[in-house]
């Protein structure tokens, strides 16, 4: 898999390729990555018709900008994997929350959902659409990123409902670090918020 591993922005021509992505079931397959585009109960009422309309637009509405709303991962020509990565202002969720609401003022870019095919986990995917997200990122100017993994105690089987946030280890060895914690409104344990600024690749010097 490695070998063939690719990774592209999503585009409108691309749509289908991340619907069978979706289509393999569990939560992406009703919430089309559409929870944080859509705050609270605006997102309840939704089904998945309306969450996927929200995708849609939203590969259309950044398409002559250049910038995607995300990355999708193939393997050859299927669809294996996918990160929500964008200016945080693109999602209307974390405009709202208390436990997610901005540290600062500084203009940041968030990665707030990952997806990867059943056949697929386990072998690093996450980790390679973290790195093409930060490269990403940085090629379309952004200065700082944002994410809001799960820390998951070692041994310890990360649930699959928290699985779309990522880990705090796989950030922190992609060089993000722990800049806040937070404890939701019933929740005991607290919601790490990470951040990795973003430096501008040097150019070779003049020969």
């Amino acid at each position: 898999m490695a070998a063939t591993l690719h990774i592209r922005p999503l585009t409108p021509e691309r749509l289908p390729d991340l619907a069978s992505l979706f289509e393999q079931g569990g939560d992406p397959k009703w919430c089309w990555c559409a929870y944080f585009r859509i705050r609270g109960f605006d997102f309840s009422k939704g089904g998945k018709a309306r969450h996927r309309a929200a995708m849609e637009a939203a590969a259309q509405d950044t398409a002559p900008e250049g910038r995607a709303p995300g990355l999708v991962a193939y393997d050859g020509d299927e669809a294996i994997g996918w990160i929500s990565i964008g200016p945080r202002e693109d999602y209307e969720r974390l405009a709202h929350s208390t436990v997610l609401k901005p540290i600062d003022d500084k203009p940041v870019w968030s990665i707030v959902c990952f997806v990867v095919g059943r056949q697929s986990r386990g072998q690093g995917v996450a980790k390679r659409l973290l790195d093409a997200g930060i490269d990403y990122a940085r090629e379309h100017g952004a200065k700082m990123l944002e994410a809001y993994p799960v820390d998951v105690d070692p041994g310890r089987r990360l649930p699959s409902g928290d699985a779309y946030r990522g880990t705090l280890a796989m950030f922190e060895r992609a060089g993000f670090r722990v800049v806040a914690r937070r404890h939701g409104p019933s929740a005991t344990a607290t919601r790490p918020i990470v951040r990795r600024v973003i430096r501008r690749a040097r150019r070779p010097a003049a020969g």
